[in-house]
C-alpha cells in the first residue's frame, strides 16, 4: 500500500539580528538626514547672527544722533507745557518693521497699541511695517487708516520719516495728538514699548507758555511738521536698534540650540551604528561557531 507524503512549504525563518539590523539601518538613515538639516540650519543662523552683529553698531550710532535731535524738538512742547485736550482726537502710529526672527519686537508694539486704543476706541491707527499690520488687523481692523511697508531693511533715514508725515498730512487724518508707539532701546538685551506724543498746531497754540516763543502762523505749520517728522525719525531709529539687538540675540540662541541638537543626534547616531556593528559581529561569530 502506497502512501503519498505531501510536503508543506514553510516560510524561511529570518534571524532576529537581521530584523534588528534592518530596523537600525533605517533609523540611522533618518538620524543622518536630520543631522544634516540641523547642521544647515546652524550655518544659516550663524550667518544671520554675524549680519545682525554688524548692523547693531551702525544702528546704535544712528540712534544716538536721532535721540539728540528728538529730545531737542520735544523740549519745545515740554517748555510750552503742551497737554492733550480731554476731548481731543488721538492718532496712534505703531512703528515697527516687515521682518521677523527678532523675538517679541513686533508683539511689544502691537500690545502697547491695543492697550492705548482700548482707552480711546475711536482713535485711528497708522501702522509702519507688515508684521504689526497683521497683528493689529485681527483686532483693530476698523481703526487702521494707513499702512506702510518696505521698512526695516536698513537704518531708517529722516527722508523716510518726512515722506510718511507728508502722506499722513495729505490723507487728511484729523488729530490733536499723534502718539508714536515704538520700542525704546534700553540696552543690547533690553527694550520696552514707549509712546512719544506729537501735538497738532491748535494744541500747541493753546499751550500756557506758547506766547514766549512769538511764533508766526506761517512758521508754526512748518515747525509742527518738522517736529512731527523729527520725533517719528527718532522712534523709527531707536526701534530699529532694538530690533537688531533682539535679532542678534535670537540668532545666537538658535545657533546654540542647533549645536546642542547636533551633539545629541551625533551621539544617538554613533550609538545606533555601534549597535549594528555589534549585531553583525555576533552573527559572524555565531556562524563560525556553528561550522
Amino acid at each position: 500500500m502506497l502512501f503519498t507524503v505531501s510536503r508543506i512549504a514553510r516560510p524561511t525563518a529570518v534571524p532576529v539580528s537581521k530584523v534588528v539590523q534592518a530596523r537600525n539601518m533605517a533609523t540611522l538613515k533618518e538620524i543622518q538626514q536630520r543631522l544634516k538639516s540641523v547642521q544647515n540650519i546652524e550655518k544659516i543662523t550663524k550667518s544671520m547672527k554675524m549680519i545682525a552683529s554688524t548692523k547693531v553698531t551702525k544702528a546704535q550710532r544712528g540712534m544716538e544722533a536721532a535721540r539728540v535731535y528728538g529730545e531737542a524738538s520735544n523740549s519745545l512742547f515740554t517748555n510750552a507745557e503742551t497737554k492733550t485736550a480731554e476731548e481731543g482726537k488721538a492718532l496712534y502710529i505703531a512703528s515697527s518693521s516687515d521682518r521677523g526672527l527678532c523675538g517679541g519686537i513686533h508683539s511689544s508694539v502691537s500690545k502697547a497699541t491695543r492697550r492705548a486704543v482700548a482707552e480711546q476706541p475711536e482713535a485711528q491707527i497708522v501702522v509702519l511695517g507688515d508684521k504689526p499690520k497683521a497683528q493689529l488687523g485681527r483686532v483693530l481692523r476698523k481703526n487702521i487708516a494707513l499702512t506702510f511697508n518696505q521698512i526695516g531693511k536698513d537704518t531708517p533715514t529722516f527722508e523716510e520719516a518726512s515722506s510718511i508725515v507728508d502722506l499722513v498730512k495729505s490723507s487728511e487724518i484729523e488729530f490733536d495728538t499723534a502718539n508714536i508707539v515704538y520700542n525704546k532701546f534700553n540696552s543690547v538685551v533690553s527694550y520696552e514699548a514707549n509712546i512719544l506724543p506729537v501735538y497738532s498746531e491748535s494744541s500747541f497754540k493753546a499751550s500756557p507758555n506758547f506766547a514766549i516763543y512769538e511764533i508766526e502762523d506761517d512758521v508754526l505749520a512748518n515747525l509742527q511738521e518738522f517736529a512731527f517728522a523729527n520725533t517719528l525719525y527718532w522712534a523709527m531709529v531707536e526701534g530699529h536698534a532694538a530690533e537688531m539687538c533682539a535679532k542678534r540675540a535670537a540668532m545666537e540662541n538658535a545657533t546654540k540650540n542647533a549645536g546642542e541638537m547636533i551633539q545629541k543626534l551625533t551621539m544617538t547616531f554613533n550609538r545606533g551604528r555601534q549597535a549594528v556593528i555589534t549585531n553583525e559581529l555576533i552573527d559572524i561569530i555565531t556562524g563560525a561557531s556553528a561550522l
